[in-house]
This record gives structure tokens, sequence and C-alpha cells, in this order.
């Protein structure tokens, strides 16, 4: 071929690749993207990781990989934390802790989504599906604003696992009936109506020493009736008494009524007190470790499933575990029924209780095409069908077009207790400041879990360090 008609050719082609270009919208190769995600270990991040080996798929036909770093869960805020202020951009999205949005938004690292949210009519109507204290807690920065960061990833509720063949036992019913002069629940309907003065009847009559027989079985070691939250670390201790003293009609430090909301005389007041009080009272049924303030989330759930326990309060995110058989002694044994609640003056249950479960957010340097991916990656994750697919791998769904739908509650035995109660949660802060404010009070609750002090020192000590703090960093005038 002659140069000019190598050039024409040339020419030619170039022409007519731009022209189709124009047509079709250009015919860009395809990419390879991985999205890095730090996730705590668990089996609610274990179930998406899965699903998404499995089944993600890209609309934009680029290779798209998107790949957990499982964390421990008792490491994971530090390592987290670590990762995002070293400056080594290794996470394109995390699963963050509600509570961390203040510290990690402040400090530049968590994406702000209400512009990716406004040009996106599937973001839209995702966001108007999932149940609004969901939204508030998991989503929003300063705490219930119009300002999105996060998704949610795995909402979490703290419910009652307890052993059906005791409580359901003849020999057990016809017991409790003689000694408390009421019937023992046994069913999950009956479990749902449980209050606290109920609980405590249940730690007195299920305690039984080694040696001791309980439904015809003669015990190999120590049982006890009641376990729950009172763990020194992280925030084990507060989450549990948090319910306590909101469904008193008490209140932790609210910031949404900051400047003006007042942590002295809120924080300890009168009622708060009683309710501290009660949730004390209680440890005396609870195994001996409860003393020592490591009674924490994996603490109940191990003792729950080697068969220690006869129920106890958990994070439904912990029951795959506890009906797998080969991880769980009482596999085939277990129930599971709303959290215990507080008896109104008028006889209704109050069941206010502090939100688990977390968001999971874009960082501030995922830009791009991986952004673009991140995002579709989420729009997928909270459609309904895969979201569907997830509740009945064991997960929890907040899409009320899913928790709501007439199969929901035949995923899991524990369903039936999740959706009713999302209309009780509230979430702890979400400010900055909030780890140095929860790790005073996990300390002084611990002091008086272990017996080192009462509920009211403990909680004006609560108090007069959230005010300090909560002044200087201007949150009260």
């Amino acid at each position: 071929m002659s140069y000019l008609k190598k050039l024409r050719a040339s020419v030619l082609g170039g022409a007519l690749a731009a022209a189709l270009g124009s047509a079709f919208g250009g015919m860009a190769a395809a990419e390879d993207i991985t999205i890095n995600m730090a996730a705590p270990d668990w089996p609610p991040t274990r179930i998406m990781q899965d699903l998404a080996n499995k089944e993600y798929k890209a609309k934009s036909g680029n290779s798209v990989k998107v790949v957990l770093d499982f964390i421990p869960w008792p490491d994971y805020y530090t390592r987290l934390a670590a990762s995002l202020t070293s400056g080594e951009k290794k996470y394109n999205m995390a699963v963050s802790d509600s509570q961390w949005l203040g510290a990690f938004v402040e400090g530049g690292y968590y994406l702000k989504i209400n512009d990716i949210i406004d040009k996106d009519p599937e973001l839209q109507a995702i966001f108007k599906d999932l149940h609004p204290n969901l939204v508030a807690a998991y989503s929003t920065y300063p705490h219930k604003s119009a300002n999105y960061y996060g998704f949610p990833q795995m909402p979490d509720v703290l419910v009652n696992y307890y052993r059906k063949d005791l409580f359901c036992n003849e020999d057990e019913q016809k017991a409790f009936q003689d000694k408390m002069g009421y019937k023992l629940p046994c069913t999950p309907e009956e479990m749902n109506e449980v209050d606290w003065k109920m609980w405590e009847d249940f730690g007195k009559f299920f305690r039984r020493a080694k040696g001791d027989k309980l439904a015809g079985q003669t015990l190999d070691d120590d049982f006890y009736g009641i376990a729950y939250q009172a763990g020194k670390g992280y925030d084990f201790n507060s989450m549990q008494i948090n319910g306590f003293i909101w469904q008193y009609g008490a209140d932790i430090w609210d910031e949404t009524k900051a400047p003006n909301g007042q942590a002295l005389g809120v924080v300890n007041s009168d009622t708060a007190v009683k309710a501290l009080e009660h949730y004390l009272s209680l440890l005396q049924y609870a195994p001996p470790v409860a003393k020592t303030g490591t009674m924490d989330i994996f603490k109940t759930d191990e003792l729950f499933r080697e068969g220690k326990l006869a129920a106890h309060i958990e994070w439904i995110g912990f029951a795959e575990t506890t009906i797998n058989k080969e991880m769980s002694k009482v596999a085939d044994k277990t129930g599971f029924a709303k959290m215990p609640a507080t008896k109104g003056a008028d006889g209704k249950m109050i069941r206010w209780s502090n939100i688990g479960g977390q968001p999971f957010v874009l960082t501030t340097w995922t830009e791009g095409a991986t952004q673009s991916e991140a995002i579709e990656f989420v729009k997928w994750w909270l459609s309904t069908p895969v979201q569907t697919k997830f509740a009945q791998a064991g997960g929890q769904s907040g899409l009320k077009s899913v928790f709501a739908s007439a199969d929901y509650n035949s995923y899991r035995p524990w369903n039936h207790a999740f959706g009713p109660s999302l209309d009780w949660q509230k979430d702890v802060w979400h400010i900055p400041e909030f780890f140095e404010l929860l790790v005073q009070q996990q300390e002084e609750f611990d002091k008086a879990i272990t017996g080192q002090q009462g509920a009211k020192q403990a909680l004006d000590n609560i108090a007069a360090f959230q005010d300090k703090t909560l002044r200087e960093a201007g949150h009260i005038e």
C-alpha cells in the first residue's frame, strides 16, 4: 500500500472511530478496580463478602473486586483510626460504628454523600425505604441533621436469647409457677412481653449449683439464669445501661440540643440514678464474671453457647453462631424474643434501647471510577433482592420493603423481634469527643459494676466530666 493510501486509510479509520464513539457514547476499555474495605470480623460482614464474591458484577463492565480487610472487633476502632490518621489511604470504604462519624468526619476522612444522593434517584429511593432511626444513627452528622455520610451495612438491636428446652420444660414450668406465682414464658410471643422484674425472676429461679437437677438432668457445672452487657471494654456496659436510663424516662447528654443541652442534672438525675441502680441490682443473678467487668458481648455469647445460661441479652449479629451446631451446644435449643422492657404506669411496655450495627462509609480520597464503583456496590447491596438474600443468610435489613415483608420472619427465628424493635432505637453521641466521653463513662460504670462505688457516685462523676469536656469543646454554653 502506498504512503498516500495508508494515510487516507488512517484518516478514514480515525474518522469512523470518532463517529462511532460519538454515536455510542465512547468505547472506553474496561478497568480492573479493587475496592478495599475495612470491616469488623463477625458474621454480618462475612456474609456480605460471600455474597459479593458469588454474585456481584459491576454494571459498568469494569472488573470490580470488593476486598474486605477483616479486623477483630476488640482492635477494630484503634486499627481503623490508626490507618485513617496515618495518611496511608489504604481503605476506599469502611464499616464504621455510628459514634465514630463526628471524629472521622471532622478529621476529613469520611466523604459527605449529599451531592451523590441528590443526583441519583436510586439512592433517593433507598433512603426513603430505610427505617428513619437507621438513617439518623448511621448517616447523619451532626446527629439527626441533613448532612449524610453513611449507608447502613448491618442494622442491629439487642434481643433476648433463651433456652426453649428449659423455659418450656414441664417440670420447670410447674416449679416456676409454684415459686413465682405466674406462668414461666415459653413461646416467643410470651417472651416478647417479659419485663425486667420477670427477668430478675428468671435469674433467681434458674440459678443452680453443680450437682443440682435442671430439666431432669444433673448439672456438671454451675448454671446461671441471666446475663447481659456489663463489660468495661469499648462501649459494652454503656449500650445496656443507656437502655435502662431511657426506659426509666431519663436521658444521656443530648447533642441535638447543643449548645443549650446540659449534662449536669440530666446525666445524673434522680431518675437516671434509679435506672442504674436497677441495672446493678440484676448483676447478683448473673455469672460471677459480671463482677469483674468482663461480661461483654463476647463473654455472654460464649457462656450461652456453652450451655451455662438460661437466657442472655445479645446483639442479633451474634445469633448466627448460636444456631450453628458446630459452634454451639444449644444450637437447636435456642429461642429469641425482644429485649426485656420497663412496664410503665399505664401497663404499656417501654422498650428504648441503644442501637447497634454499623453504616459503611466512603473515604474522602476515593475518587473517579473507584468512587463510582463503590457507590454502585452500595446500591447493589441495598437493593431489595440482595438485602433479602442477606436476611435469608442470617443478616438484617433496614429496608422496610424487606423487614416488613410477609416472609421476613420466616428467614431466621429472631427476625420477629427485629422490625418492631427498630421503632425504639436511640443512639449515643456522634461528636468528635465521643471516645474521650465513652472511655471515662465505661470506667465509672465499671467501678459501679465491680462494687467500688454506687450508682449516684458513678453518674455524678460522669456528669461532671462530661460538663467540663463538652464546655471546653464548645458543645455547652
